[in-house]
């Protein structure tokens, strides 16, 4: 008994430094976001005199008024959400379905279909080579261009037959006794069971198209096929910021709104979205990454 109490003594100064390290890099991690949140709810011209850390000293709607003012950034926003759902729905849909395939032993050719797979997670024929055949095949500065080329991840197949291998063949089999075809089996059986993997890959797929700017960037010439992670992008490189404000109405263009505080909204108006949907797949993630880390 007094031996344990001497032990839980030795460890409570390793406790404390474990404790404040911890809340050292969650202060770091954090602070900047709530930085960038203080300045977005704060007068702009106010702003740019500096001193604020903590809060608003101006509390200030008016930054965000400005942004959901102007149509670009609406517009952007809806091709941000419709890209982001349309290409996980569809990359859910095609991923699993090539893994439910794979997944099968007897399938003809499966050794040369996952050591090409394998090959492409390592090697790409590199941003040339795929802008010229985005061009020629006509998807360049089309919407389509967001959905095609994220339809497909190999690495993410190889996730999806780690789950089906947990799955009972006995399932399938009974299921082709009652008369179903394979199509039906990925149906009614696999895609039902596979949730939790399906919520792991689409909260990876869906963030990342949702913060992805670079397609918007190379394969959209026009502005009402960019997102708005591409409009943040062209807001931070101050062209874009200053060419906004001057196409504002007179009565906002000589209000207290400065590039720098559009920056600071628009940044939050961005990340808020795809922030608030993680707590509803959160249960789904812990179990998806929990995959094959247990054996019976």
């Amino acid at each position: 008994m007094g031996s344990s109490k001497m032990k839980r003594a030795g460890e409570l100064p390793f406790d404390i430094v474990i404790i404040l390290v911890m809340l050292i890099i969650c202060f770091i991690t954090l602070y900047p976001v709530w930085y960038t949140l203080v300045h977005s709810f704060n007068e702009g011209t106010d702003a740019a005199m500096g001193g604020i850390y903590w809060w608003p000293r101006k509390p200030s709607l008016e930054n965000y008024e400005t942004i959901f003012r102007d149509n670009t950034i609406l517009q952007a926003y809806w091709i941000t959400i419709a890209r982001t759902v349309i290409t996980t729905i569809a990359h859910i849909f095609v991923t699993s379905m090539f893994a439910f395939g794979l997944s099968k032993r007897y399938l003809l050719g499966r050794k040369y279909i996952l050591g090409m797979g394998i090959i492409t997670m390592f090697f790409s024929g590199g941003l040339i080579p795929l802008f010229i055949l985005v061009t020629q095949i006509g998807l360049y500065n089309n919407f389509l261009a967001y959905v095609f080329l994220g339809l497909f991840s190999f690495f993410n197949v190889f996730i999806f037959m780690s789950f089906l291998s947990e799955i009972p063949d006995s399932l399938e089999e009974s299921a082709k006794i009652d008369g179903a075809n394979d199509f039906c089996v990925y149906i009614k059986i696999i895609l039902p069971l596979s949730l939790p993997v399906i919520a792991t890959i689409a909260l990876f797929t869906g963030v990342g198209n949702w913060n992805d700017y670079f397609m918007g960037v190379i394969y959209m010439k026009d502005r009402e096929l960019q997102p708005i992670q591409t409009f943040l992008y062209r807001l931070i490189a101050e062209s874009a910021s200053n060419q906004m404000l001057v196409s504002m109405p007179g009565g906002i263009r000589q209000s207290s709104v400065t590039s720098q505080s559009i920056r600071m909204a628009t940044m939050i108006a961005t990340t808020v979205p795809i922030v608030c949907a993680y707590p509803f797949l959160q249960k789904y993630f812990v179990k998806g990454m929990m995959l094959g880390a247990v054996k019976g």
